[in-house]
């Protein structure tokens, strides 16, 4: 309550609110009751400054990749990871599910994933660095992104970049402005596993998705977000 409070002061007290996405700026309507035009969405971006390069990983001689990357809580769905996990185990076997990071369901993702009997399958690497993390997107077949809630999401620009592709979920800010990517409710895990099995079994749905993926993330240029944050730093400064 007390951080819900200092929010609510801090939005109503603000000339101006910059939101990541029109999902988060939905909520900040609905929760915190700010008026909309007092809300200017901005979507973030990713840095290109590095180029892609191809490597090799000797897990993939023997598997497929499906990869979660992100915080281990509520917020993120990897509860939601490890029951699709299951799920598409029962069709594909070859296939490792690696959970990168840490947070307080990681004991309770752990216990899952032995209670569903799929412990040897599923992989906890732990806290990444930046290069680490660009080799796991790199080592992914499919990289999922099963937030219950995400103002933005930019894990799914950073795997697009490294090519992988990705499932995103609808309940996310990135899921507006991405199109070469599969799209999926957080909460339907049937669909999240038809999605993954799909992906990892069809070569040409595969292939388009991660090069039309790459194709597109490259248009995306942190100058731009920063250019709007200025157009509305400059509006408040212009009104005084």
């Amino acid at each position: 309550q007390y951080v819900y409070d200092l929010e609510r002061y801090g939005m109503h007290k603000a000339d101006k609110i910059i939101a990541v996405s029109n999902f988060t700026k939905n909520k900040i309507v609905t929760h915190y009751s700010v008026p909309a035009e007092k809300i200017r969405v901005v979507h973030n971006a990713v840095d290109f400054s590095k180029h892609y390069f191809d490597e090799s990983f000797e897990i993939k001689k023997t598997d497929k990749v499906v990869l979660f990357l992100g915080r281990i809580t509520l917020q993120k769905g990897p509860d939601y990871f490890v029951y699709a996990a299951k799920k598409v185990l029962e069709h594909e076997k070859n296939v490792k599910f690696i959970i990168a990071g840490t947070g307080d369901m990681e004991p309770f993702i752990i216990e899952k994933a032995a209670e569903l009997g799929i412990a040897d399958k599923v992989l906890f690497a732990g806290f990444l660095n930046q290069d680490d993390v660009d080799r796991a997107y790199k080592m992914a077949d499919v990289y999922v992104m099963p937030s219950v809630s995400e103002p933005f999401g930019i894990t799914a620009l950073e795997a697009m970049k490294n090519k992988a592709p990705v499932i995103v979920s609808k309940q996310s800010g990135v899921s507006e402005v991405i199109k070469h990517c599969l799209k999926v409710d957080f909460w339907d895990i049937n669909e999240l596993s038809n999605k993954i099995i799909a992906l990892l079994r069809y070569k040409p749905l595969h292939e388009t998705i991660r090069e039309d993926g790459y194709s597109e993330v490259k248009k995306f240029n942190w100058d731009i977000p920063a250019e709007k944050c200025i157009q509305v730093y400059n509006e408040l400064i212009s009104k005084d």
